[in-house]
C-alpha cells in the first residue's frame, strides 16, 4: 500500500511538473511574439527614416518624410499589435476561414464566396486613385516587413493564436485591404434582412394594419400602401420559416437589430462658448476582443492626422487634423435589394429576365477545409446579382418552388473606390474639399459630419440605386427579378444624397434617425435605425445656448432613457399605486415594489441601479406575450423590443390594441391584463436568475459589456484571460449606446453593440480633443495594453488626442525606428 501511495505521489509530482513545463512553454512562445517597441531596425521598402512614436496609451505617431513612407510605418504598426486580427479579417473576406477551422466555418466561407467579395475587390485595385494606390503599396510593405521580421528573428509567429492554429500568414496585397473595406460594408448592412422579415411577417399576418403595427415606419410623412408579398407571386409561399441557426463568433453577417449604428453632432462657432467648432463621434459595431479600432496619428506631408483607423486599412476613418475633424454615422441608405428570379422549367440553368430566359453567369470555387474533404461551389449570378442560397437569410421561407434569390448592393461594385473617398477625406483641409473627395464613395454608406475652422456641414456618402416609381415593393421587401420595373437603373449622381451644410441654428447631427421625408424613388430609405436616442439628443442639444467640449463629452455619455420616460407611463398607467397594500412575499406585493421603484426613477440607465433592469425586463416580456399568439414561431425574430410598437398598442394607433387580446384564450384580455401579467412574469425571471429582493438589482451585472475573443472567446479557463467583461450603463435606446444581445434567454441583456471609438474634438484648442477606444491598442493578450484603454472607456474617460510631437514623445513606451536598408 505504501508502494502504490509513493507512485501515485510521484506521478502526481511529475503531472504538476509537466504542465508547469508545459505552462511555461507556452508562456514563453507566446511572449516572443510580444512587440518591442523600442529599436532600430533596417528595411527595404522606405526612402528615408520611420519613427513610430508610441505614447503612453500605445497610441503610435508615426513621423516620416514623406506620405508612402508613412502609409509604411502604418502597416508595420498594425500588424505589430493586430496581425492576427487582420489575418482573420482578410480570411473572412477570401472565403478560407475553414482553412483554419475546418467545418464549423464552412457556412461563413460558402456565403462570402457566393458573394465574392475577395474577388471584386481585386478588380477594384485598378480604379483607385494613384495616391490611394501609393498607399496601398506602401502600407501592404509595411506590413510584410512584420511578417518577414517575424519569421527571420523566430518571433513566435506574430501572435499567441498562431500558436493554436496553423495559418500560414501569405503576403499582405492592395486588394487585401480593399477586401477589409468590403467586410465592413457586409457588417454594416441590414436591409436584406429587414426584407425578408418583413415578408416573412405579411404571409403570417393577414391585416396590413398589424404589419405596420409590428414593422412600424419612422414618424413622418405617410408612406404609400404596398402589395401583399404572397401577391407577387403565383407559386404557393410557405407560411412559416425554419427556425434561425446560432451565428459564429466570425460570422460578419450581424443579427438583425446589430447592423451599424452610430452618433455624431457638430456645432458652429456661433453655438460654441470657445468660438471654435465642435465635433462628438461615437461609431458602433459588434464588441470583440480587441476592438475593430486603433488608435494613430500619421503625420502626412499636408499635415498629421489623428483619429480612428481599422488594421487592415491605410486611413484614419474617424479623425481630426489641424484644420478638419470627420465623423462617421451609419446612414441606413437602402443599398440592398433582394430579388426572387424564376428559373426556366425546361432549364434549370437559367433565369427569366424581362427578354425571356437567360443563362446564369457560373463559375467554380473550392472550399479546402482543415481535416476534411474540400468542397465544390458553383457560383451563380444572374444580371441582379449574386445567387443565395435558400439557407441563408431564411431564404428558403420566402421563396416559391422552382425559383432563386439574387441579390442587388452597392458593394458588390467592381469599381469601387471608397477607399481614395476616405483617404481623400482624410487629406482634405477643410469641409468644401472634403465634400468633393466623398463624391467617389460608394459603400458601405455613411453620414457624414464634417467641421473646419469656419463650417459644419452632414452628408450622405454612398452610392444610392435609382429604382423605377413603379417598383412593386419599393424595395422593401423581394421583388420579382424578371420584371423590369422592379431592377435597379443604375445610381442616383451625388448631387441627389441628402446634404446639410451651415445650418441656421448651429446645430447638425445624426443618430442613425430618419433624415430626410422624400417621396419614392429619392426617399433614400423606409428603415432608419433610431426613433428614441435623436429624442434626448435634441433635448441635451437645445437646452444650452452655446456648448463646450465638456458638453458634447457629457452627451455623448448621455444614459438617460427617453423609451422609458415615455412608454412607463402607457404600460403602467392603470397599475400605478393601485389595490390595497399586499403581505409580503406574494406576487401582488411584489408588483407593488416593482412599481413603486420604477415610479420614483427618472429613467436613467445606470448600471448601478435595479429599475433599469425591471423595466427592460417588463418590455421584454410584454412584447413576447403581446406578439407570440399572432406570430408564432416568427415571435422568436423580435429579438428586441420595438418602442414604436409598444406605444402603437397602448395609444391604440389604429386599432393596435388588438395586439393584447390573446387568441388562445376565450376571454377577451385588456392591454392593462397583459401589462400586469408582463411584469409578473418578468419579476419571476428576474427571481430566478438574479435575486429576490427587487431592490438590490444591478442593471450593470445583466449588462456586461462583451469584448469576447471571436476564436477563443469560448474555450473553458482560456476565456477568463481573452475575453474583457464590464458592467456598463446605458441601453439599446440611450446616447451611450450599449446594444443588448436580445431574445428571451438568461444573457438577453449584455451588452454586445455599441461605441468601439468615441472623439470629441474642439477646433478653438484642437490638440484639448479627446478619444478613446474599449478595449486596447494590442490584440496580444500577454501585453498591458490589450485591456488597458477599456477600463477607461468603462468609466466614461478619454486620452488627450494630441497632433503635438513634443506631448506624444515626453511619456512615449517605445520609439521604432526604421532605416532604409543599404542592400
Amino acid at each position: 500500500m505504501v508502494m502504490i501511495f509513493r507512485w501515485v505521489l510521484r506521478l502526481t509530482g511529475a503531472a504538476i511538473g509537466l504542465a508547469v513545463l508545459a505552462a511555461f512553454l507556452a508562456y514563453f512562445l507566446a511572449s516572443r511574439s510580444l512587440p518591442d517597441y523600442t529599436k532600430t531596425l533596417d528595411v527595404e521598402g522606405i526612402a528615408a527614416p520611420v519613427e513610430i512614436v508610441r505614447d503612453n496609451a500605445n497610441v503610435p505617431h508615426i513621423f516620416a518624410s514623406n506620405d508612402a513612407d508613412v502609409f509604411f510605418g502604418l502597416g508595420y504598426a498594425h500588424a505589430q499589435d493586430r496581425l492576427w486580427q487582420m489575418t482573420m479579417l482578410r480570411r473572412t473576406a477570401q472565403g478560407r476561414l475553414s482553412e483554419v477551422f475546418g467545418r464549423r466555418t464552412l457556412s461563413i466561407d460558402t456565403l462570402l464566396r457566393r458573394l465574392d467579395i475577395y474577388r471584386l475587390a481585386s478588380l477594384s485595385v485598378d480604379s483607385q486613385d494613384a495616391r490611394t494606390n501609393d498607399a496601398l503599396s506602401a502600407y501592404a510593405a509595411g506590413v510584410n516587413m512584420r511578417i518577414a521580421e517575424i519569421n527571420n528573428r523566430s518571433l513566435g509567429r506574430g501572435a499567441p493564436e498562431m500558436f493554436m492554429f496553423s495559418a500560414p500568414i501569405s503576403p499582405w496585397r492592395a486588394a487585401d485591404s480593399l477586401a477589409v473595406t468590403k467586410l465592413m460594408a457586409l457588417q454594416l448592412s441590414g436591409h436584406l434582412q429587414d426584407e425578408v422579415l418583413r415578408a416573412r411577417t405579411s404571409l403570417v399576418l393577414p391585416d396590413e394594419a398589424r404589419l405596420s403595427d409590428i414593422l412600424p415606419d419612422m414618424p413622418g410623412t405617410g408612406i404609400a400602401a404596398l402589395p401583399e408579398y404572397a401577391s407577387l407571386f403565383d407559386t404557393p409561399l410557405p407560411r412559416y420559416a425554419a427556425v434561425s441557426t446560432e451565428r459564429h463568433p466570425l460570422d460578419p453577417v450581424p443579427a438583425r437589430g446589430l447592423g451599424g449604428a452610430s452618433n455624431a453632432w457638430a456645432a458652429a462657432p456661433s453655438r460654441s462658448a470657445t468660438g471654435g467648432t465642435l465635433l462628438a463621434n461615437d461609431p458602433h459595431l459588434g464588441f470583440t476582443a480587441p476592438a475593430i479600432w486603433y488608435l494613430a496619428r500619421l503625420e502626412l506631408e499636408a499635415g498629421g492626422v489623428i483619429g480612428g483607423t481599422i488594421p487592415g486599412m491605410p486611413v484614419v476613418l474617424a479623425g481630426r487634423s489641424a484644420t478638419i475633424g470627420w465623423g462617421i454615422t451609419s446612414s441606413y441608405l437602402d443599398d440592398q435589394d433582394l430579388f426572387i428570379e424564376q428559373l426556366n422549367p425546361e432549364n434549370p440553368e437559367e433565369y427569366r429576365t424581362p427578354d425571356g430566359f437567360k443563362p446564369f453567369e457560373t463559375r467554380k470555387s473550392i472550399i479546402n477545409i482543415k481535416d476534411d474533404e474540400p468542397v465544390t461551389l458553383t457560383l451563380r449570378w444572374t444580371d441582379n446579382g449574386p445567387v443565395l442560397p435558400g439557407s441563408d437569410f431564411s431564404l428558403a421561407s420566402i421563396t416559391p418552388q422552382g425559383h432563386v434569390a439574387a441579390l442587388s448592393w452597392t458593394a458588390l461594385s467592381p469599381r469601387d473606390t471608397s477607399l481614395s473617398a476616405a483617404i481623400g477625406i482624410m487629406q482634405a483641409a477643410d469641409v468644401q474639399s472634403a465634400l468633393i473627395s466623398a463624391q467617389s464613395y460608394i459603400a458601405p454608406s455613411q453620414n457624414l459630419s464634417l467641421v473646419d475652422k469656419e463650417k459644419v456641414a452632414l452628408k450622405l456618402i454612398g452610392a444610392m440605386p435609382e429604382r423605377d416609381v413603379n417598383h412593386q415593393s419599393k424595395g422593401r421587401m423581394p421583388s420579382p427579378g424578371w420584371i423590369a420595373e422592379n431592377r435597379w437603373k443604375g445610381v442616383f449622381p451625388i448631387a441627389t444624397n441628402p446634404e446639410f451644410t451651415e445650418p441656421v441654428g448651429g446645430i447638425l447631427g445624426n443618430t442613425n434617425n430618419k433624415i430626410v421625408e422624400r417621396p419614392f424613388p429619392v426617399h433614400v430609405s423606409y428603415e432608419w435605425g433610431d426613433s428614441q436616442r435623436v429624442q434626448r439628443w435634441q433635448r441635451l442639444m437645445q437646452t444650452r445656448q452655446v456648448h463646450t467640449r465638456d458638453s458634447f463629452v457629457e452627451a455623448q455619455l448621455d444614459t438617460v432613457s427617453f423609451t422609458a420616460r415615455t412608454l412607463l407611463p402607457l404600460i403602467g398607467a392603470d397599475l400605478w399605486f393601485t389595490g390595497e397594500p399586499a403581505p409580503n412575499g406574494t406576487p401582488e406585493r411584489k408588483r407593488q415594489i416593482a412599481l413603486e421603484l420604477l415610479a420614483n426613477w427618472n429613467g436613467e440607465m445606470n448600471e448601478h441601479l435595479p429599475e433599469p433592469l425591471i423595466y427592460s425586463a417588463w418590455l421584454r416580456a410584454l412584447q413576447d406575450r403581446l406578439i407570440k399568439d399572432e406570430l408564432g414561431p416568427l415571435a422568436t425574430e423580435f429579438k428586441h423590443v420595438e418602442p414604436l410598437f409598444i406605444e402603437r398598442v397602448f395609444r391604440n394607433i389604429d386599432g393596435a390594441s388588438e395586439w393584447c387580446d390573446i387568441l388562445q384564450s376565450s376571454p377577451k384580455e385588456t392591454c392593462t391584463d397583459v401589462s400586469r401579467i408582463s411584469l409578473d412574469a418578468a419579476i419571476l425571471w428576474l427571481e430566478e436568475n438574479y435575486t429576490t429582493d427587487l431592490a438590490s438589482l444591478r442593471w450593470g451585472d445583466a449588462h456586461q459589456a462583451t469584448h469576447d475573443h471571436a476564436v477563443l472567446g469560448d474555450v473553458p479557463v482560456l476565456r477568463y484571460f481573452v475575453n474583457i467583461r464590464q458592467s456598463t450603463s446605458g441601453g439599446d435606446n440611450t446616447l451611450m449606446r450599449g446594444r443588448t444581445q436580445g431574445g428571451l434567454g438568461p444573457d438577453a441583456f449584455l451588452n454586445v453593440h455599441g461605441a468601439g471609438y468615441r472623439g470629441v474634438y474642439d477646433f478653438a484648442d484642437p490638440d484639448s480633443s479627446l478619444f478613446v477606444i474599449s478595449t486596447g491598442q494590442s490584440g496580444h493578450l500577454f501585453s498591458r495594453h490589450y485591456d488597458d484603454l477599456g477600463a477607461l472607456w468603462r468609466r466614461g474617460e478619454y486620452i488627450p488626442m494630441s497632433l503635438d510631437e513634443g506631448l506624444a514623445r515626453a511619456a512615449a513606451v517605445g520609439i521604432t525606428t526604421l532605416m532604409p536598408s543599404e542592400d
